[in-house]
């Protein structure tokens, strides 16, 4: 394999990452228009327009800002266009998810958003996950050395966890989860707290395997996330463990 993978375009080299990204953004888009069509949703059309407005200005802002602090040591030395050019899906969940709640104080809706949403971010970040794999090594989408039998030479002749392809197989298993309770009695907003518990679950624990720079306590910021998602969910948390029991 040779990474990354590019395709020639009139002259220039174009990295598939682009085309991935892209496709992922439409697919996600078009999955939640489809799912809108069979719901009878609660949220008026201009306050669901808020809403994404508001999870797309507070993605932006927290994936920028998250993927800053990934690299505590380099903070300092960062322009502008680094920050900008470099981004973390974890810190625009983040983000997202602050935008979305700030914005809905605003407008004064009261009742959860998120379920809809959750196939949909599920297929767009498959889709997305593969451009990041195409980048090998070029982006911080890989893991450590290994000698597992999933190494891979990712573009420096070191055999390191593929942690693009872990996240795709992550996203079929999320998406099978998903199918399976489609017609499960939830409270409202449940399936979108049950995503991201099980996301940044996924999150922390593969942070392990990557060469991240500690924040604090040993733990990366996308750890620290992580943690924060998990108490901010606490109370879901508790309802899950007993209704567990």
């Amino acid at each position: 394999m040779n990474f990354p993978y590019q395709f020639e375009f009139f002259g220039s080299k174009i990295h598939y990452h682009f085309i991935f990204e892209t496709l992922a953004f439409v697919i996600g888009v078009r999955l939640y228009y489809y799912a809108k069509k069979g719901i009878n949703d609660p949220i008026s059309e201009i306050n669901r327009l808020w809403i994404m407005i508001g999870a797309m200005i507070g993605a932006l802002i927290g994936s920028r800002v998250i993927a800053m602090l990934e690299t505590p040591s380099e903070v300092i030395h960062q322009t502008f266009l680094t920050i900008y050019q470099n981004k973390t899906i974890a810190g625009g969940f983040l983000g997202g998810l602050i935008g979305v709640e700030m914005i809905k104080k605003v407008i004064g809706v009261k009742i959860a958003s998120g379920d809809i949403y959750v196939i949909p971010i599920i297929v767009a970040l498959f889709f997305g996950r593969i451009g990041c794999f195409s980048m090998g090594i070029d982006e911080s989408t890989y893991g450590i050395e290994t000698t597992f039998f999933t190494g891979l030479n990712l573009g420096d002749g070191k055999l390191r966890h593929p942690v693009a392809l872990y996240e795709m197989i992550y996203m079929i298993a999320l998406l099978m989860v998903f199918r399976l309770i489609k017609n499960v009695e939830l409270i409202n907003g449940d399936r979108f707290k049950l995503f991201m518990v099980l996301y940044f679950l996924y999150r922390f624990c593969v942070e392990f395997i990557k060469p991240y720079e500690p924040l604090g306590l040993h733990l990366s910021i996308i750890q620290w996330c992580s943690i924060f998602i998990f108490l901010y969910y606490y109370k879901f948390l508790i309802r899950l463990i007993n209704y567990a029991k």
